[in-house]
């Protein structure tokens, strides 16, 4: 692994950048952020963006959403990949709300992981984003940029979280998704990487590095 000393200079570069990114994905309350967040799995922001701006006007509550039913979901998201499984995931996870907290919206990991189609990195995000905690949660951007700068070398999300977690502190912590989604998604691309535009260029040793 590179050396923290290291790890933390590059953060410190995205933070002059971009000081307090915020998630890209629309939502109105923590409940439509959560609804987002799931169904942003292997799909994009602004595809999820352009799905929930209508759906949001009508079911902002797990209340809502269970009122509006399962096909009446699925018109809203039938443009979003893996429509048909996230609107299961979604009206079961609406009824878990209701049931178990009142029908709102749990800040604990445990509690949100216990909701359907709520994994480690969706009940990240959510903590992070909504209740401002310093989280670390890996997706795909974050694996793969973590492994490409040596902050970690694990072989799953979890290892690449610990790893994280124990290189960055809090101040870090509160942006370090934002900044390297956002460094995956726009610069550091998996299919052709814009090194002339990156930002921490001299801290890259990567074989396909373009100068």
């Amino acid at each position: 692994m590179r050396k923290k000393s290291e790890i933390l200079e590059i953060m410190q570069i995205f933070a002059d950048a971009n000081p307090a990114p915020k998630s890209e994905l629309e939502y109105t309350n923590a409940y439509t952020l959560l609804v987002a967040i799931i169904l942003s799995a292997q799909s994009t922001d602004k595809g999820v963006n352009k799905a929930t701006k209508e759906l949001f006007k009508v079911a902002d509550t797990p209340q809502k959403m269970l009122a509006l039913g399962i096909d009446g979901l699925k018109e809203y998201i039938k443009t979003i990949g893996l429509f048909n499984n996230k609107a299961k995931s979604i009206m079961s996870m609406s009824q878990s709300l209701v049931d178990k907290f009142g029908g709102e919206v749990p800040s604990s990991q445990d509690d949100l992981e216990s909701l359907a189609g709520v994994g480690r990195k969706t009940a990240n995000v959510l903590r992070n984003v909504w209740y401002n905690q310093p989280t670390m949660a890996v997706d795909t951007h974050v694996f793969r940029i973590a492994h490409r700068l040596d902050f970690s070398q694990g072989k799953t999300p979890l290892e690449v979280e610990n790893d994280l977690l124990k290189a960055l502190p809090d101040k870090y912590l509160m942006y370090a998704n934002h900044w390297l989604v956002l460094f995956g998604r726009y610069i550091c691309k998996a299919q052709k990487p814009d090194c002339g535009k990156c930002p921490i260029s001299k801290y890259c040793y990567s074989c396909d590095k373009k100068l």
